[in-house]
């Protein structure tokens, strides 16, 4: 990411930024978390080393100035009595003060809307080992129901927990629980045996009740799931999708399997995972910081951006160089609407970025317009996308 906001910075100072780059770099900008600031007295510190204080301090107080300019056009003062670490301190503050103004004077004129759809929430069903379903988001706060020996509750903040009674036996190998998310949908569950599982729109956990105690701890996964499993190294947790099926002992990671995409990705976090292709021998390792990519040309491993595989879970859509297409097969996935494109050519529009995922549709959608590279219309739960 230093990288890339160094990158972004040189760009900057010598005009040459995209309108995709211009509206990455301001998400930085705006962001108190983000290092925009850090990487403009890195960029300085490292020219000290080649040039004369004096050359430097010229060098970038002439950018701050061109800077300021643009943000509003009066003169400012020629010489800047600060030591250059003290100055470049305050060139990196005023930077991003400044670059949102020189955004602004570049944008668009905000598109208005003639409807907007509300974003995703909890809402989840389960499906019982004996057929029965329970609407999860209707549910009342305490216990659900018991079945086999098993309580299952929904605790305040929504979360679905299961309880093991003493006095329930063995329990048998066939009894499943289901628990779905529509379109517009996510939950959280703690499953029998500690293990916490947070289901992304339009996915399906499938697990036994016996999880707990069983040989190995199965579960069948639909659509995207992050898993925090708990520890248990005589009961390896196994999850299997469509395609692939992954080993674990106790670690965190996140799979993206959905229907509609081309790969399946797995992300690790933390732990280590055996990954195994179902229509082939390919099997592979992941360490921390990994991704393996299933497709139909077999298993690929690269370095991951972790960040961005979880961030649906931490409230947000995160966008690496990433095509237009994607991107609103997600939306279409957490705002339960279809996407409709009046210019094909618009799915291969790429972004940079993050954007909440609890704004109305409206919101998300206007940051994809200040690129100047899109425009949409909404029509009831229809997205209409045009190049422009």
């Amino acid at each position: 990411m230093e990288q890339r906001i160094n990158y972004l910075l040189k760009q900057f100072t010598a005009d040459a930024l995209s309108p995709a780059e211009k509206q990455e770099l301001l998400a930085l900008a705006t962001d108190p978390a983000s290092s925009v600031g850090d990487e403009i007295v890195k960029m300085i510190v490292a020219e000290e080393a080649t040039a004369t204080e004096g050359a430097v301090t010229e060098k970038w107080e002439a950018v701050l100035n061109n800077i300021l300019t643009t943000d509003k056009p009066q003169k400012t003062p020629r010489s800047i009595l600060l030591r250059p670490l003290k100055w470049a301190a305050a060139a990196a503050v005023l930077v991003v003060f400044s670059f949102t103004a020189y955004l602004s004077l570049n944008k668009k004129k905000e598109h208005v809307f003639a409807s907007d759809v509300a974003p995703g929430k909890n809402k989840a069903i389960l499906t019982l080992a004996d057929g029965r379903k329970i609407s999860l988001s209707d549910a009342a706060n305490g216990d659900v129901i018991e079945q086999a020996g098993v309580s299952v509750s929904k605790t305040a903040n929504g979360q679905l927990v299961y309880h093991i009674e003493k006095s329930a036996g063995v329990i048998d190998d066939s009894k499943v629980n289901t628990i779905s998310t529509p379109n517009g949908g996510e939950w959280e569950i703690r499953l029998p045996d500690g293990s916490v599982v947070w289901l992304n729109a339009a996915s399906s956990l499938q697990y036994p009740l016996n999880i707990g105690s069983s040989k190995q701890r199965k579960v069948e996964l639909t659509g995207e799931a992050y898993f925090e499993v708990a520890k248990d190294k005589a009961h390896p947790f196994i999850v299997k999708t469509s395609k692939q099926e992954l080993e674990v002992l106790g670690t965190h990671f996140n799979i993206n399997s959905y229907a509609n995409e081309n790969v399946t990705r797995t992300t690790l976090l933390e732990g280590s995972v055996r990954v195994s292709d179902l229509n082939s021998t390919d099997m592979f390792v992941l360490k921390p910081g990994e991704q393996s990519i299933l497709s139909n040309n077999g298993i690929a491993i690269k370095k991951a951006n972790t960040d961005e595989a979880i961030a649906w879970k931490n409230g947000y859509f995160m966008f690496d160089n990433e095509k237009q297409e994607s991107i609103l097969r997600k939306i279409a996935r957490w705002y339960n609407v279809e996407i409709e494109y009046a210019d094909p050519e618009a799915k291969d529009v790429m972004y940079y970025g993050t954007v909440s995922r609890f704004e109305k549709i409206s919101k998300v959608l206007r940051k994809f317009e200040q690129t100047g590279e899109v425009r949409f219309d909404i029509k009831g739960n229809k997205i209409i996308v045009y190049k422009e």
